[in-house]
């Protein structure tokens, strides 16, 4: 079974301005439901971002060290190793990659007394698709920590919290 849906850039939701040249941006979206899975990248799709998605821990690294990224979703509770070990991965592995961790079982609250997870920002199961679009357009402006391409695991190193997926 593919671990790694690859899925294409759709058309943006608002054409981009004349002359404008930059690329979309690349989120990896890692949860082990399939339905909330594809529901997460068909909405940041149709939005115009280029989106991977992966079924668990394992795809999901395998994914960040063959692919550029400028953003990832996990979930938490995941079989197996949760979202917080593939977090505790990539922090170990010192890639500058914000993350956006979705739990439906620990609060935004909880996951800010851990800094050392340096979260960009966390998603309270259920959450609307204007929760998430919001959340990912904040992150991905943010100016306080790189937001730019980041490398797959080599040479490189780095660095809103929100509560309900309703269509």
């Amino acid at each position: 079974m593919n671990k790694l849906l690859k899925t294409r850039n759709a058309k943006t939701a608002t054409p981009p301005t004349p002359g404008a040249t930059r690329r979309p941006r690349r989120i990896l979206v890692v949860d082990d439901d399939t339905g909330m899975r594809k529901l997460e990248a068909e909405v940041l799709i149709r939005y115009g971002y280029q989106v991977d998605a992966a079924e668990d821990h394992t795809a999901g690294w395998k994914a960040l060290q063959a692919h550029t990224y400028d953003l990832l979703i996990t979930d938490l509770d995941m079989p197996r190793l949760s979202g917080l070990k593939l977090v505790k991965r990539l922090r170990d592995a010192r890639l500058a990659l914000p993350v956006i961790l979705a739990s439906g079982i620990m609060t935004p609250q909880e996951l800010s007394r851990n800094p050392w997870f340096q979260l960009s920002g966390a998603l309270l199961k259920p959450f609307s698709t204007d929760q998430l679009l919001q959340m990912v357009q904040a992150v991905l402006r943010a100016p306080d920590s790189p937001r730019e391409q980041t490398a797959p695991p080599s040479d490189r190193q780095s660095q809103p919290l929100a509560g309900d997926l309703r269509l």
